[in-house]
């Protein structure tokens, strides 16, 4: 009887091997995270700030390329809101700035070549500049981070246009104006305000609509 008690005995640490080697390996896994990742495992320190972590991605630069300040929200601008002064290139590389039609309407128009609806839309811009000369409309049309030979292809070559296409190279006006999802189109009044907002293609009607908004 002795003897089988102590062969119970002794069969006793056998069966904990296994949880005593499942633990051992964890705590040894745990000192390794610690080792390669400090305290910011556990969320001491500054491990998601946001800013460390989307460092990378670029920003925008507070003024652009003519000291122009920029704002770095990219929040949607809105009916009411003051339109943000910019300076872009037009395709042969002038400067053009919103602000160079103060106290006048206008249309700014954000799109691509590559985007069905703005193609549609186009010619109907073309059309209002063209009926609205006298008023003095002006039609900013800020191609979103194409090279300026795609634009003057499709621009002046393809299409005859005469309103004035701008590049926003780095999409930076855009990304300030909340231009997301082309194409987008603000009319702005004479006082620099902004009085309406399309998101997606506009119909001549509408376009007619949206400039009784801006047109004194």
């Amino acid at each position: 009887m002795a003897i089988e008690g102590e062969e119970k005995g002794s069969q006793l640490p056998n069966r904990l091997n296994p949880f005593l080697l499942i633990a051992g390996l964890f705590v040894l896994g745990l000192a390794l995270a610690m080792l390669l990742f400090g305290g910011r495992l556990f969320g001491a320190g500054s491990s998601f700030t946001g800013e460390s972590e989307f460092e990378k991605i670029p920003a925008l630069s507070g003024v652009n390329r003519e000291g122009v300040p920029l704002p770095k929200s990219g929040a949607p601008l809105n009916v009411g809101d003051k339109a943000h002064d910019f300076s872009l290139p037009d395709p042969t590389g002038n400067q053009v700035s919103l602000s160079d039609f103060a106290g006048k309407p206008v249309i700014v128009n954000f799109w691509a070549t590559w985007c069905p609806p703005c193609r549609l839309e186009m010619p109907e811009l073309q059309r209002a500049f063209e009926t609205h000369a006298a008023d003095e409309l002006v039609i900013l049309a800020v191609n979103e981070a194409e090279q300026p030979e795609v634009v003057t292809d499709f621009f002046y070559d393809e299409m005859d246009f005469t309103y004035t296409p701008l590049i926003d190279e780095e999409a930076e006006v855009g990304t300030a104006y909340g231009a997301v999802g082309l194409p987008v189109t603000f009319f702005v009044d004479p006082k620099g305000d902004v009085q309406a907002v399309h998101r997606g293609g506009l119909t001549a009607t509408q376009i007619e609509d949206y400039l009784t908004e801006i047109i004194p």
